[in-house]
């Protein structure tokens, strides 16, 4: 993810045009998490101004935007790590305040960052339990039950159609796919509704990466909602169905990946508007 956004000058960003094409896919998809007018400030930096975003079940989001643009302060509301200053962020269009990442967690968010949060030197069924380990009681003492996380670790996985050499094998023998495989797989496990997910291809290769492309697709067809932040667009029109331009800490467009271009998405990033080929006034997303 980009670092804590630089400061947006407030004078543009209070002239900035509202964001084209920010309405749900059809009136009757419906809407598991929305953002509306959420906005959080670092002191005389204003990370995130005004947002509305809506993400409907099932689609793949992609959120773009230069650095500095408050796509990782938008992601860190969304995940319980900070708070808006104003606004609020609804579940199924209940207002809800994440106290903690725990919290969000709990309510079905999850968040695979691009670091994977894999523990290299514990096997994958470790991995796949960790923070979160079974035990069966023995008298008094709590023992981990290593066969039951190892069997449920393997439906998971079965399930997922993820494929690895062994459960028992250390992470860091894995490839990089299979890690990233690993760490989707963990999420999906515990229940999320919501998957957030930071450069999911990066540093794979053509194969690997469309593994996991795979998987995201399998899983967008489950009813899982996937959140991605990327600043390589290939990437971005290989995974999204949706793409969500930042700028200057707004939103600034909502596109429908199948209507868009990298040329249009590169214009709104940089501030050039829409594409000159799109009518004036033409819904876009």
């Amino acid at each position: 993810m980009d670092p804590t956004p630089t400061l947006a000058d407030p004078a543009a960003a209070a002239d900035a045009p509202p964001a084209v094409g920010s309405t749900p896919l059809t009136a009757a998809t419906p809407i598991v998490l929305a953002v509306r007018g959420v906005s959080k400030a670092y002191g005389g930096v204003h990370a995130v101004s005004d947002v509305t975003l809506e993400f409907p079940t099932g689609t793949i989001t992609a959120i773009v935007g230069d650095n500095g643009a408050g796509k990782t302060t938008l992601i860190k509301m969304l995940s319980g790590v900070v708070h808006p200053d104003h606004g609020t962020i609804e579940i199924d269009g209940q207002p809800i305040r994440f106290a903690s990442p725990a919290v969000a967690r709990g309510l079905g968010i999850e968040t695979v960052h691009q670091d994977l949060a894999l523990a290299d030197h514990r096997d994958v069924a470790e991995n796949l339990f960790m923070g979160r380990e079974l035990t069966h009681r023995i008298g008094p003492f709590g023992i981990l039950a290593v066969e039951r996380m190892r069997s449920q670790t393997q439906r998971a996985l079965d399930d997922l159609n993820v494929k690895v050499p062994s459960i028992r094998q250390q992470v860091r023998r894995l490839s990089g796919g299979q890690r990233q495989a690993i760490a989707i797989g963990r999420a999906v496990h515990w229940g999320s509704r919501v998957l957030i997910m930071d450069e999911p291809l990066a540093a794979l290769g053509l194969h690997e990466s469309a593994r996991v492309q795979e998987l995201v697709e399998r899983l967008a067809g489950r009813g899982l909602t996937q959140i991605v932040v990327s600043h390589n667009l290939d990437h971005v029109f290989r995974l999204a169905s949706r793409i969500a331009v930042m700028r200057h800490g707004r939103l600034v467009g909502v596109l429908a990946a199948t209507e868009t271009d990298h040329e249009e998405i590169l214009r709104l990033i940089a501030g050039l508007g829409p594409s000159r080929s799109r009518p004036d006034g033409a819904a876009v997303g």
